[in-house]
């Protein structure tokens, strides 16, 4: 292995030596004019360049038995295998998130020769998602044993902040569904106020998902479909049987919305807000405001999360976080619960019999 930095010499006799980096070919002084210590410095430099490098190479030898792509394996590499293995839009998400402009100086490197600098860069000039698909191709990384330690420890990542969300309010609605003069549209948003349900769920839902007799929309969520959960069974009032109405009563209920890209019915609902002069919200913006809707009427959270298709509760409690509640009087409480406790004795012989 050739060595990195050489001794050399200026001028006459007597002078001080330099030691010169073959690399870089920056000459720096020594401080001394003893050629037997000015040896020993750069042979001290080489050294300690030397040994990373062996240690580095002898790693490779021993998991190169047991891995043999383990020496050129690079995070490009990384990406695809992990990609390959989603689907749909969770496909589609992962192959936007490798063409981030942060990505470019990590995907070449060879994984195993990577350093957590490397990483800290990155997230330095990316952004909140950077950090979110970093983290995942780190630890995917990691469980394929790619990685023989994390190169950044858990604690050490930085927090991921959201931008805070927030809902569409009832007087913004109404402002939009004003503005909307395409009839599928119009009844898109309309729906999607009063069953808060995601957009593409939404936009691919069909005539067979509406049980008239009984007044019930059942559909299956396509984020969790892959759990085999039992669909809600959420009822419908009159507004919602109004709206219905006007849609088709075979097929799918949106026929031309179904045919499009999730982020091009986002980007119709944008154009509409800005128009409006509308900050902050979106078409996911209906979600909490139905949740919030829940919250502020009481509606009990078991039910509301099983609407929404939450499992979690702390999720549902993020959704609905905004929400203003008044909290009414415990002595009215009281009196209602006092109240129902009295039962007549002739009623309760009544129904005994």
């Amino acid at each position: 292995m050739r060595a990195r930095y050489r001794i050399s010499r200026r001028g006459c006799r007597g002078d001080k030596f330099y030691c010169v980096d073959t690399l870089s070919s920056k000459r720096t002084s020594l401080h001394t004019s003893d050629e037997d210590a000015a040896q020993q410095i750069v042979e001290a430099k080489n050294t300690a360049e030397r040994q990373p490098v062996l240690n580095l190479q002898i790693a490779k030898a021993y998991l190169a038995g047991s891995d043999t792509g383990m020496r050129t394996r690079t995070w490009q590499d990384a990406v695809e295998a992990l990609t390959a293995m989603k689907q749909g839009a969770n496909k589609e998400r992962w192959l936007r998130a490798a063409k981030d402009k942060a990505f470019a100086p990590l995907l070449p490197k060879v994984i195993i020769e990577t350093h957590a600098e490397l990483l800290l860069r990155v997230l330095q000039l990316g952004k909140v998602s950077t950090n979110v698909y970093l983290r995942r191709l780190h630890n995917f990384c990691l469980d394929m044993n790619w990685l023989p330690w994390p190169l950044i420890p858990k604690r050490q990542w930085p927090v991921v902040r959201f931008k805070d969300k927030r809902a569409i309010t009832w007087e913004e609605h109404c402002r939009i569904i004003a503005r909307e003069n395409n009839f599928e549209r119009r009844a898109f948003y309309q729906l999607a106020w009063h069953i808060g349900a995601s957009q593409s769920d939404l936009a691919h839902l069909e005539a067979s998902n509406v049980d008239w007799p009984n007044r019930i929309i059942c559909f299956v969520r396509m984020k969790t479909r892959w759990r085999r959960q039992q669909p809600p069974q959420i009822r419908f009032g009159s507004e919602v049987e109004a709206i219905l109405a006007t849609l088709p009563r075979f097929g799918p209920l949106f026929p031309y919305l179904r045919a499009v890209r999730p982020g091009d019915r986002a980007n119709e609902f944008r154009q509409r807000c800005v128009g409006l002069g509308i900050k902050g919200v979106t078409l996911h913006s209906y979600r909490y405001s139905w949740a919030e809707r829940a919250k502020v009427g009481g509606y009990p959270e078991r039910f509301a999360q099983l609407a929404l298709g939450h499992n979690s509760k702390a999720v549902h409690r993020a959704y609905s976080k905004n929400a203003k509640v008044t909290l009414p009087p415990l002595e009215d409480y009281e009196k209602s619960a006092a109240t129902a406790a009295l039962i007549p004795l002739r009623l309760m012989a009544a129904v005994g019999s």
